[in-house]
């Protein structure tokens, strides 16, 4: 059997699920990235010439791959959010971005550092990459499309989280890094500050926002010759994607922010128009095949021993993240704000981990050298397994209960 053509049936397989599998699954406790994982599991179990999917082996195509599933699924999460940018109006998400994800890094170093065993710069790593909740895997408790008035408080704060966070993190991932590479001295510290923490966020933002704006111009605006607004073609999502991303890399700049500030400032300036549905349509059917196939991919890796060196030591590591650091510090970010605490309580515990964590690790193994890369590969991706199945078989039953408590739908955030 040649392992060409059995590829594109799985792929084939991959993209009918795609489509009639999320439909098929939405009222039902079982979520499609759990059927994903466990039908590439299954199917790298079988004799047949798969590709292989080991991520250590392939990192530079498992960097590519994820970096692309977060890249589109961020551009859909800011297309989705029908709450003006404003501080008041957010201010759930900066009590999240200002304690819960810099509070998950703690925990993570730490119990890296003395629980783990691993080197301060390995334990860095570790903190770095869990700490941003995931934008592609958090879908099913992300806000609906562009006003379709499902805004809630709860699918708001998990879905502008998740849009911002996944950028945030890339300052902590490039002081692992540097960590790593650092030699005598700490003049290191000081070019982390102003480069990685200072001048690519502030890149990526403006970037992003000036990216947003000119497109908001060339398709809103210039529509009494192209009449782009006005058609079914969702294409220009992608170029926003690609051209703030692109722009941003150039820049030195950090990318994902200005793809998600990109997405929300063209929602900004045209918040009611037909168009914005077209666009995340067509970003979320590129970010649903994207992300089954990666899933699939991420299942074999699976079957094939990717978690054989996380150890006991690495169960209880991601027990303890999933299960207790991320409900309790999203719980204490939460403490005090004008939300009933059974919704505060299903903010904090859906902090689900995913395929941006998968990045953030391929990227920094690529970019620095890490004591024991497999052992944290087998890590992240317990911690990663462990988030699928638990947030993927409760999302449908939370969520339905929160909304029933509500009246039988949802409040606008």
């Amino acid at each position: 059997m040649s392992t060409y053509p059995l590829s594109l049936l799985v792929l084939g397989v991959a993209l009918i699920g795609a489509v009639w599998f999320p439909h098929l699954l939405r009222k039902r406790a079982l979520g499609f990235p759990v059927l994903c994982v466990g039908f590439g599991y299954v199917l790298y179990l079988l004799p047949l010439p798969l590709p292989n999917a080991d991520p250590i082996r392939y990192a530079e195509f498992t960097e590519r791959l994820t970096e692309l599933v977060v890249l589109v699924a961020l551009t859909s999460a800011g297309l989705r959010i029908d709450t003006p940018f404003g501080w008041h109006r957010w201010s759930l998400t900066w009590r999240l971005l200002a304690v819960t994800m810099p509070l998950c890094i703690v925990a993570g170093v730490l119990m890296g550092f003395y629980a783990l065993g691993l080197g301060l710069a390995g334990a860095l790593l570790l903190g770095a990459v869990l700490a941003p909740t995931d934008p592609v895997l958090a879908s099913d408790v992300q806000v609906g499309p562009p006003g379709s008035e499902s805004e809630d408080p709860v699918r708001f704060a998990l879905t502008s989280e998740a849009g911002l966070n996944d950028g945030l993190a890339f300052p902590f991932t490039w002081l692992a890094v540097a960590a790593a590479s650092a030699g005598a001295g700490g003049a290191w510290i000081w070019d982390w500050l102003w480069l990685d923490l200072l001048y690519r966020s502030v890149a990526g933002i403006a970037i992003g926002w000036s990216v947003g704006f000119f497109l908001v111009w060339l398709i809103f605006r210039v529509e009494a010759e192209t009449r782009l607004a006005h058609t079914n073609d969702g294409m220009a999502a992608l170029a926003v994607t690609l051209t703030a991303y692109g722009l941003a890399e150039l820049a030195h700049g950090y990318g994902f922010l200005a793809v998600f500030v990109a997405a929300l400032a063209m929602r900004h300036y045209e918040r009611q128009h037909a168009y914005h549905r077209e666009l995340n349509r067509f970003a979320e059917q590129i970010e649903r095949i994207l992300m089954a196939v990666l899933l699939i991919l991420f299942g074999g890796a699976l079957a094939s021993g990717l978690l054989k060196e996380a150890g006991w030591p690495g169960v209880a590591f991601a027990f303890i993240f999933v299960f207790a650091i991320r409900p309790l510090t999203g719980m204490l970010a939460l403490a005090g704000c004008p939300v009933p605490w059974r919704d505060r309580l299903v903010i904090a515990f859906f902090g689900v981990r995913g395929i941006g964590s998968l990045y953030y690790l391929a990227f920094a193994l690529t970019e620095g050298r890490f004591n024991e890369p497999s052992r944290l590969w087998a890590i992240v991706s317990l911690v990663v397994l462990m988030s699928i199945l638990l947030h993927g078989l409760t999302v449908t039953p939370i969520l339905r209960g929160m909304d029933d408590r509500h009246g039988g739908g949802t409040r606008r955030a």
